[in-house]
């Protein structure tokens, strides 16, 4: 996985921050790929409640990591108890990994 110890500590803190202590991240797409360079960060972010404002916490969360990471892009896709269940979903628990 292409992420610095510090980088995986920012983004499980930040979720912990954003969605509370139960949350689960998993890192997908070209940041678990070790053969490849660049991309952006792609999270999976699941919780076991149903969420207010699934979109606002996302960009909340998207924001906050982008700048503790100078800058770096980073994509939050979420799973809850409501969210509709897309392809994207099942990719990402498939081939992410789990920080």
């Amino acid at each position: 996985m292409r992420l610095t110890i510090e980088q995986r500590r920012l983004i499980k803190e930040q979720v912990k921050r954003v969605f509370g202590e139960t949350a689960r991240v998993m890192v997908f797409g070209s940041r678990t790929r070790d053969d490849i360079k660049g991309g952006d960060i792609d999270l999976l972010v699941q919780v076991d409640n149903p969420l207010d404002h699934p979109a606002l916490d996302a960009a909340r969360l998207s924001a906050a990591l982008s700048r503790a990471m100078e800058g770096r892009k980073v994509d939050v896709l979420l799973r809850d108890t409501r969210l509709e269940e897309l392809p994207i979903h099942r990719i990402a628990e498939e081939t992410g990994i789990a920080l």
